[in-house]
């Protein structure tokens, strides 16, 4: 009886182990996959940064432009002006009544 326990004993342990290895060798599948998974991220992380400075950069040339935009506006509207002035100016010296 002794001899089968001892038997019994040495099979629940090597049984045990081949568990605890089968064990250990998901958990470093599990650890590899998470490690993956954080440079993934990681990498994500930069891109969402690099994306976040250039559209930080893009609504700034956006605003400048807008700016620019708005200014040669006032010039070209000003500048019509002048044409109209001018046009009048031409229109009144043309008119007969300037004539002896």
């Amino acid at each position: 009886g002794h001899e089968q326990l001892l038997k019994m004993m040495e099979e629940r342990m090597m049984d045990v182990e081949q568990k605890l290895r089968l064990v250990k060798r998901l958990l470093q599948d599990k650890v590899n996959q998470l490690k993956e998974q954080l440079a993934k991220n990681t990498k994500a992380d930069v891109m969402v940064k690099d994306l976040y400075v250039e559209n930080a950069q893009l609504l700034k040339a956006l605003e400048v432009t807008e700016q620019r935009q708005k200014t040669a506006e006032r010039k070209n509207y000003l500048l019509e002006e002048k044409i109209a002035n001018l046009n009048r100016i031409v229109k009144n010296l043309a008119s007969p009544s300037f004539s002896p």
